[in-house]
């Protein structure tokens, strides 16, 4: 199959600010760069170590917690500091950190812990001698920011004097960038080794550059490019032209060329990348491909829950868009739930975030209208729909997630043979006997979540994790009234809503669902694109796919 893009053999250079780096991006071709970019196979437990995870909950320390004294160096050197041009500094490079000391003062040395480091790189220096970058994401707090957050942070030293060997000035700034870019890369994670992918890798990025407020390019030519330079990640860049355009070109691709698919988009973009990726004939080895999201929509969803998970504080926008670009270049992988949803034409689709029938498909669809304000189309979607609250009457039954061990359900085995529904019975015959069948009939609304998150800042399963193999079913019963809904939601925003005590709302963990609209009319979203509305039912397939996350 042939596709046209946006984007055709098209060089994009990027020059960082005084280091002569460039970033080279095309459109059917690896970049000259090569590196080894450290995809890593992880457990379900975060990432981050314990001391890691409280940093990104309170102020980071001003010491590395792990050993960064001088008697474990790796290298020790003197450097000039290139943002003064004068002070000499003896720079010691630990397993952990690296040590600032200026010599001409006592001043008390800076740490830069390495966890935080995205990338190291030499080239030779505009006057004379080597220059020596790194690229550190600290956090830190700043004004209106509800916590710290990771913060750019560029440090150059030169290396060699006048009169001095360039050659060997910048062969000895080559050995640091090396040492360092290696002790950056974390080993180990309770005690689970990591494997590494050590070849040359190239990573393929897709925008929609309609998503959101249409300012996805935007971000990449100002945050993305820039993160992925300075990691060193040779990428391609793909610009979707039209609806299902993304899975189309993941379908056909040739898959070997790339070690991660990375989307700059809204969820929708990587809701037909997961789908792309099941209707190969290889979905087996298709779907192992990591998959990395950088927010550029409205909802966020997804991007927004992979920061979650790393228990930092919350953030937003440009914010949340640094550290998911901190994630992805970190490069480690964990498992991704698939969830299994099969629609009454017989339509079977794979969704990683949620499922929804009533209010939140309905805020969903009808906001589209207002895409260009944003994330705010949502408030907006919100009050209006309260406005004419609806009720829906329907039927709903779920397989309690202790009831799976003992589950009588009939194998549920089509001619799609991709991960048998063995929970699910079809559609025509009734639940299975040991599911759960909801006495209520009319509902304000239905939603599964899959994830944390149902958009950047709406907190709806805080407890869900990438692959805890759980659907998170709430569902709010008819009689509520739009002032307790609108408090729901407002407490939905920190993640409290269960804590309310509305008799209204139901929390439910899952195995499987089957939900059967009675209303005539309605709205159904997947991942927060519509589909068909009618019968359905879904079941949660644990650790199928790969995310790139902490």
């Amino acid at each position: 199959m042939s596709c046209r893009f946006s984007v055709t053999r098209e060089r994009y250079e990027l020059s960082l600010p005084r280091a002569r780096t460039q970033a080279r991006t095309h459109t059917h071709t690896h970049t000259h760069t090569q590196m080894h970019m450290c995809l890593k196979s992880v457990p379900r437990q975060h990432a981050l170590t314990a001391a890691s995870s409280r940093r990104g909950m309170d102020e980071p320390d001003a010491a590395p917690q792990r050993n960064g004294s001088a008697a474990g160096a790796r290298m020790h050197g003197l450097f000039t500091e290139e943002d003064t041009g004068r002070l000499t500094v003896a720079l010691t490079l630990s397993d952990s950190c690296l040590t600032v000391q200026t010599i001409s003062c006592a001043s008390a040395p800076e740490h830069l812990d390495l966890r935080d480091c995205l990338g190291s790189r030499a080239h030779r220096g505009e006057a004379q001698g080597a220059q020596l970058c790194l690229y550190f994401y600290p956090y830190r707090r700043r004004w209106m920011a509800s916590g710290p957050v990771r913060q750019r942070d560029e440090r150059r030293f030169r290396l060699g004097t006048e009169g001095s060997d360039e050659d060997a000035s910048l062969r000895e700034a080559e050995r640091w960038a090396r040492a360092i870019n290696t002790a950056r890369r974390p080993e180990h994670t309770h005690g689970v080794l990591f494997s590494e992918v050590r070849r040359p890798c190239g990573v393929m990025v897709l925008v929609n550059p309609q998503s959101g407020r249409g300012q996805a390019m935007a971000l990449y030519n100002g945050h993305v490019q820039r993160m992925l330079t300075e990691a060193d990640i040779p990428h391609t860049l793909f610009i979707t032209e039209r609806q299902n355009h993304a899975r189309d070109l993941v379908r056909s691709a040739d898959l070997t060329q790339w070690d991660a698919l990375v989307i700059l988009s809204g969820d929708g973009l990587l809701f037909e990348v997961v789908n792309g990726l099941m209707e190969r004939q290889d979905w087996e080895k298709a779907i192992q491909t990591p998959l990395g999201i950088l927010p550029g929509g409205s909802g966020n969803a997804l991007a927004a829950s992979v920061h979650h998970y790393t228990r930092a504080s919350p953030v937003w926008g440009e914010d949340l868009l640094t550290s998911c670009g901190f994630l992805l270049c970190k490069g480690l992988v964990s498992k991704l739930d698939l969830i299994s949803i099969r629609l009454s034409s017989g339509t079977r689709l794979f969704s990683f975030l949620s499922l929804a029938w009533g209010f939140v498909a309905d805020v969903d669809i009808e906001s589209e209208q207002f895409r260009q304000i944003g994330a705010l189309r949502f408030i907006l979607g919100t009050l209006l729909r309260l406005a004419s609250l609806r009720i829906y009457q329907g039927k709903l039954a779920f397989l309690p997630a202790e009831n799976e061990c003992g589950s009588d359900s009939a194998s549920f085995s089509p001619s799609d043979s991709r991960l048998p529904d063995h929970l699910l019975a079809p559609l025509e015959r009734p639940v299975p006997r040991d599911w759960t069948l909801v006495e209520e009939r009319e509902f304000v609304l239905v939603l599964a979540m899959f994830q944390s998150h149902l958009s950047e800042d709406l907190l709806a399963a805080p407890d869900a994790r990438t692959d805890d193999g759980l659907i998170h079913l709430f569902y709010v019963t008819a009689g509520i009234s739009r002032a307790a809904l609108l408090r729901l939601f407002r407490a939905m925003q920190s993640g409290t809503h269960l804590d309310c005590g509305c008799a209204h709302l139901v929390y439910r963990r899952a195995r499987a669902l089957r939900l059967e609209p009675l209303s005539a009319a309605g709205v159904m979203t997947v991942d927060g694109e519509r589909v068909e509305y009618g019968p359905v039912q879904a079941q949660v397939h644990r650790g199928v796919a790969r995310l790139i996350s902490a």
